[in-house]
């Protein structure tokens, strides 16, 4: 049986542990052995790292120690799957420039907050985005920084006409058609990394693409 390790914590606003748990029970009905930690201290534990299949990180922000980044880097390396969406795996650890090596990009901004925007499909014959169509939705439309070497599977355009936040009270007239991944795929030593930047808040799925993306997603980063 396969073995799935979710933690969830950090910044309360994505309300992580309900998310986990709507991944939780997917990856049950899919055969995995499950466990849920709301502690980084399971980082700490290399063996068990090792053991695992899939980790599913759903914490946002906060900070990682050097021992627990560095396992969890390691555990992935050596062929464990690591797979999540928006802030909960593309906005942990600002600090920890490693931990953004391998997850492949780092949020930077959602201009506007939430908006109803585009998601395209670049890649229609890989397995996570075969047979899924472009779709809109209505959340936050994460500006990111970006790892050259990721695999784009979807992307979105923006239009340059939000409000940058209450800090910057002025529109960012300068990124006005800039194309920006949503979804991507990589590799990190031996281990295979997932990410989808949709999933700000649990009604974001119940849009059939984004559940059925990162379910997708994960089945594809445990192998």
């Amino acid at each position: 049986m396969k073995k799935a390790l979710i933690v969830t914590g950090g910044w309360k606003g994505h309300e992580p542990y309900k998310a986990g748990q709507i991944f939780n029970e997917f990856l049950i009905s899919a055969g995995y052995e499950t466990n849920i930690s709301t502690n980084l201290d399971v980082y700490l534990n290399i063996e068990e790292l090792k053991s695992m299949n899939l980790i599913v990180p759903v914490w946002t922000m906060g900070e990682i120690s050097k021992n627990q980044e560095k396992n969890l880097l390691q555990a992935v390396a050596s062929g464990v799957g690591i797979a999540g969406w928006h802030g909960c795996m593309g906005d942990s650890f600002r600090q920890s420039t490693d931990y953004q090596f391998m997850i492949g990009g780092q949020w930077v901004s959602h201009p506007g907050g939430i908006i109803n925007y585009d998601v395209k499909i670049t890649n229609t014959t890989d397995q996570i985005t075969k047979g899924i169509s472009n779709f809109s939705i209505s959340t936050e439309q994460y500006y990111m920084h970006i790892d050259p070497s990721n695999e784009v599977l979807a992307t979105t355009q923006f239009k340059g006409d939000q409000i940058i936040s209450d800090i910057a009270p002025y529109k960012c007239e300068w990124i006005s058609g800039n194309v920006m991944p949503v979804v991507w795929k990589r590799k990190w030593g031996q281990g295979n990394v997932f990410y989808n930047s949709i999933g700000h808040k649990l009604s974001d799925f119940d849009v059939p693409e984004v559940l059925e993306i990162i379910k997708r997603g994960m089945l594809w980063a445990s192998k």
